[in-house]
């Protein structure tokens, strides 16, 4: 674990550290995740496929992984940069040390880098591509490389993390189709364009059925599952790379209640007319203040994403409901007239809080009328 990593940016900026995770060379956009504690279910997210994930928090690993905070099968990021690693762990539910589970999983990754000042050059230049290796330092080799690393503006990330099958989700865990379950009171279907464990167990939670299908799965299909209503999950990259789950979800309109989170809404947005820009430098963290525009009250919420639905592309018959304090993003809307609305934000938390967790509730409820 003593061995050097070299981080290099798309702008030849270069930050040297230690390996602290597998041997080998990984390339990706690199975005900052402000929050505290959760790196495991950050680690876990599959919305973080493509690229680098760094900590501004300075202290990383002091309460090891466990395998109870898993937010999907495996970890999907290319790489990690921290500015400290904490070795030797001390929590009485840590089953092994954060570098065990990077070093079996393939994941590259380097700290001793100073990344306060990495963050403020995403913050004043945008984001950007950058490459992690354990494996040379020669720089220019290294740009080489990452110049045929592709972005993630068009690109279609879901196929690579969406179930392959469909499944029934039972006490935190995948099952048939036909799988019984008792005392249900409602059937919802889930859109898995990346979906986070936590988002299914609120809804089990809440004595549903949960029927999680394929990102690719056709209008028919989903209707033919007889549900009550429908979630788009969260997921990876830029909807406008998703033309077939555009349409899908274009064809479901009217027809079931959908509630959409993160990604979902963004598809939700552009099934409805409008259209979806890539952001400088995105939302990745536990503390984005939103302000719903009904109540004026502000939620503290989790959040991860790179591109937003531009708010002046907004059709008539969609309400803004939400709007991010910081920079006045678009956080949420609703149809006027039909059972469809959607958040940017993670009301399931995983790591963060949990202010807007009562959406999964409004939702079922609504289903339930």
């Amino acid at each position: 674990m003593n061995n050097q990593g070299i981080l290099v940016l798309e702008d030849g900026s270069v930050f040297k550290g230690r390996s602290f995770g597998a041997e080998g060379e990984s390339a990706g956009e690199i975005v900052f995740n402000t929050s505290m504690t959760g790196y495991q279910e950050v680690l876990y997210d599959p919305s973080y496929a493509g690229q680098l994930v760094m900590m501004t928090y300075p202290l990383i690993g002091n309460y090891g992984v466990n395998s109870e905070d898993n937010e999907s099968e495996k970890l999907w990021l290319q790489g990690f940069i921290v500015k400290e690693y904490t070795r030797i762990p001390s929590n009485w539910r840590a089953r092994e040390p954060l570098h065990q589970l990077l070093v079996r999983q393939g994941i590259v990754a380097i700290d001793q880098v100073d990344t306060r000042l990495l963050t403020k050059k995403i913050r004043e230049q945008g984001a950007m591509q950058g490459i992690l290796s354990t494996r040379t330092d020669d720089v220019d080799l290294l740009l080489e490389r990452l110049k045929e690393t592709p972005g993630l503006v068009g690109r279609d990330l879901v196929s690579e993390v969406t179930t392959s099958a469909p499944y029934v989700w039972i006490n935190g865990e995948k099952s048939a189709l036909n799988a019984e379950i008792a005392s249900c009171e409602a059937h919802v279907v889930v859109y898995d364009f990346g979906v986070k464990y936590n988002i299914l167990n609120m809804l089990s939670a809440l004595k549903c059925r949960v029927t999680v299908v394929p990102a690719n799965t056709s209008a028919d299909a989903v209707l033919a599952l007889n549900p009550d209503g429908i979630l788009l999950s969260n997921g990876p990259g830029d909807p406008e790379g998703l033309p077939y789950a555009i349409q899908n979800i274009k064809a479901l309109l009217g027809k079931k209640p959908i509630f959409g989170i993160c990604l979902g809404h963004q598809i939700l947005a552009l099934a409805l007319g409008a259209k979806c820009n890539k952001m400088k430098f995105g939302h990745h963290g536990g503390n984005q203040p939103v302000m719903d525009l009904a109540t004026k009250r502000v939620q503290i919420t989790a959040q991860n994403h790179g591109f937003a639905i531009d708010l002046s592309e907004i059709k008539e018959e969609v309400e803004v409901t939400h709007i991010n304090l910081n920079d006045k993003t678009l956080e949420g809307l609703r149809h006027r007239t039909l059972p469809v609305s959607s958040v940017q934000y993670h009301p399931e938390g995983a790591p963060g809080p949990h202010d807007a967790a009562f959406f999964f509730k409004r939702f079922v409820d609504s289903i339930l009328k």
